[in-house]
């Protein structure tokens, strides 16, 4: 029904008022929101990172889908997404917020985060919890050893989504996303062939030691978030700038519009992975957890097609749970290998078979014996005009590799920056260094796939019983004994002598919840 309005219509007046206001209102917002920052925004990091993890090929093998449960706790249907009012988020929060040192709060900001997580990225968060089943019991161990709230485990989900490979565009790399400089500084090696950034109990170790220098400069473990992902520097600035406020929320409008959001999502992380049915969220089941895998202390050069074939297990498996290699290749020195516990048996049952094999394997190679390549560390000064591309065309390498092995930062190459660069070098004569020896198996792995296949024929690996574990050591072996010492674990005494935690177990008549006292000795055999 129209009204048509005159002169003298009591209407008149409120219907100008209205416009006039509206008026204002548009004008305001055009002020606040001149043309220029009309532009498309950049996506937001964390958001970033969730998606990362649905394009990752090598975690198909890693997942099977969640089988819903019919009789859930709340009775939802299959496609129900359940909301619910601000004071339940609060109540929820608050109880999370009571047993945690972390100041759990809740408020506007933490809820656009919750949204995310349980709205717009739920099949993420499905895949996440899977990887949770395989990386927390690792980071309670860890952070417990170094006494950090343990909550703070749930600040890799805000990292990384909990993908070992996740790369941010800076050049953070792992679960913890350390960068270059400061993984070197917390004694985390990369080179051609591995990436500790990437391993994720190494890299786990040195996060909890840089949560805890953190936490001596702040005192704040909200603060100490903060620092994570801005640096102390940017802090210790925002701090002098709000006048010498001491809180995260106090400082927040003074930090980078990225760190001001961090702080809520690790609330909001918090909250999705202790209130996940509520949400009816259920995890993605991983072929294997934690409690199920075990690594064994590699001693000689192999790739992952060899371990393969010699194990019958796939290479993607093997990638998924070595995540710290970057091309395929096992180099020598010592590093550790990572698969599920019967695989595990398997190797060490058969190891002397397999290292013999491969021995073969890559000696009958063309081109092995006389010649080997060894990798050589340069060091280029940036001239004036050059580009990442340039430089990486001119070494024969990659500007992903550049920006492993640099620090570039946002405002790119400035003349004068020294550059570290990794090339390969051929070399006379039989390989002598670690390099050479590491591109010696690389080159194997480069043959013919039917090399590998007679690999397997020529190992025939023993069968091993339904508890591979315990024969993988013979019982007239030699034995020794290790004293246990401040903040050392079980996993750390039996990587350091090559065995395994069950034998650990076993040998001592320990369980899995039986506590180490600095002092006691522990047999090793």
């Amino acid at each position: 029904m129209s009204v048509i309005l005159n002169k003298r219509s009591p209407e008149i007046p409120e219907l100008m008022r209205i416009l006039r206001h509206t008026l204002i209102l548009a004008l305001g917002t055009c002020l606040a929101f001149p043309a220029k920052s009309q532009s498309v925004m950049t996506d937001d990091p964390i958001a970033a990172m969730l998606d990362s993890l649905a394009n990752v090929k090598v975690l198909e093998v890693a997942f099977t889908k969640p089988a819903f449960p019919k009789n859930n706790k709340y009775h939802f249907e299959a496609d129900s997404i359940p909301r619910y009012d601000d004071y339940t988020f609060e109540a929820r929060l608050a109880k999370l917020d009571a047993v945690s040192p972390c100041d759990l709060v809740y408020n506007s900001h933490v809820k656009g985060f919750i949204d995310l997580y349980t709205i717009r990225r739920r099949s993420l968060v499905s895949r996440m919890m899977g990887l949770a089943q395989l990386y927390y019991p690792m980071f309670e161990e860890v952070f417990d050893r170094y006494n950090i709230p343990l909550e703070l485990k749930h600040l890799a989900v805000i990292e990384s989504a909990l993908n070992p490979n996740a790369r941010s565009k800076a050049g953070a790399q792992g679960l913890w996303q350390f960068m270059y400089p400061t993984g070197k500084l917390y004694g985390l090696k990369v080179t051609s062939y591995i990436d500790e950034r990437s391993d994720p109990y190494k890299e786990t170790v040195a996060a909890a030691e840089y949560l805890k220098s953190l936490y001596s400069m702040f005192n704040d473990w909200q603060m100490v978030l903060a620092a994570y992902n801005a640096g102390p520097g940017t802090i210790s600035k925002a701090i002098r700038r709000s006048g010498g406020k001491k809180t995260y929320w106090e400082i927040r409008p003074f930090l980078p519009r990225e760190t001001q959001g961090y702080v809520p999502a690790f609330i909001a992380a918090n909250y999705v992975m202790n209130y996940t049915a509520e949400h009816n969220i259920y995890a993605e089941v991983p072929r294997k957890t934690y409690f199920e895998v075990d690594t064994v202390v590699v001693k000689e050069p192999m790739t992952f097609a060899q371990i393969g074939a010699a194990l019958d297990v796939s290479v993607d498996e093997i990638k998924y749970f070595n995540p710290q290699y970057r091309k395929d290749v096992i180099p020598p020195g010592g590093n550790a290998l990572c698969l599920q516990k019967d695989k595990i048996g398997m190797f060490l049952t058969n190891e002397t078979e397999i290292y013999a094999a491969i021995k073969a394997q890559n000696t009958t190679n063309a081109g092995l014996a006389n010649t080997a390549v060894k990798e050589v560390q340069l060091t280029h000064i940036v001239k004036k005009g050059q580009r990442l591309s340039d430089i990486a065309r001119k070494y024969g390498v990659t500007v992903a590799d550049l920006k492993t092995w640099n620090y570039i930062g946002k405002r790119g190459l400035k003349p004068g920056k020294k550059l570290t660069i990794y090339i390969q070098k051929a070399v006379e004569g039989k390989p002598e260094n670690v390099e050479a020896k590491a591109n010696e198996t690389q080159l194997a792995a480069n043959s013919d796939t039917t090399d590998n296949k007679k690999l397997a024929e020529n190992i025939k690996p023993k069968k091993t019983t339904s508890a591979p574990k315990e024969k993988t050591t013979p019982s007239t072996g030699k034995e020794t004994s290790h004293t246990i010492k401040s903040g050392e674990s079980l996993y750390m005494v039996a990587k350091k002598y090559g065995v395994t935690v069950d034998q650990l177990l076993k040998l001592n008549g320990l369980s899995k919840n039986s506590t180490l006292s600095i002092g006691q000795k522990i047999r090793i055999r």
